[in-house]
């Protein structure tokens, strides 16, 4: 089985920062693009940012500047520095990686619970 376990949640103020970090666990046999993306209250999920296994990555307009996605790879960890929060950031945050589990098996999309982030004063 394969889980990703997002942890770094938290409540901000605005201007702050916080660093999210997903481990990705159990069958990995190759983990291809890692993201976050996020959802808040009465809105479709959305994505954040990703990052390729060769470390190519992308942005979404409304965090570019701010946030930084990395990864590494030898620990299938993949982080989400995120400073100068705004309000406008709180959501619950998810981790999402596509990998095999074998050499055998197809590519797969995988979730984790996510995490909560809280920008307020």
């Amino acid at each position: 089985q394969v889980q990703l376990v997002e942890s770094g949640g938290d409540l901000v103020q605005p201007g702050g920062s916080l660093r999210l970090s997903c481990v990705t666990s159990g069958n990995t046999y190759v983990i291809y693009t890692m993201a976050w993306h996020r959802q808040a209250p009465g809105k479709q999920r959305e994505l954040v940012a990703s990052i390729t296994r060769d470390g190519t990555t992308t942005y979404a307009d409304s965090v570019k500047g701010r946030f930084t996605i990395s990864r590494n790879n030898a620990k299938n960890t993949v982080y989400l520095q995120m400073n100068g929060l705004k309000p406008e950031d709180t959501a619950l945050y998810y981790c999402y990686a596509a990998l095999q589990t074998s050499w055998l098996a197809a590519k797969e999309d995988y979730w984790g619970q996510g995490t909560q982030v809280t920008v307020s004063s």
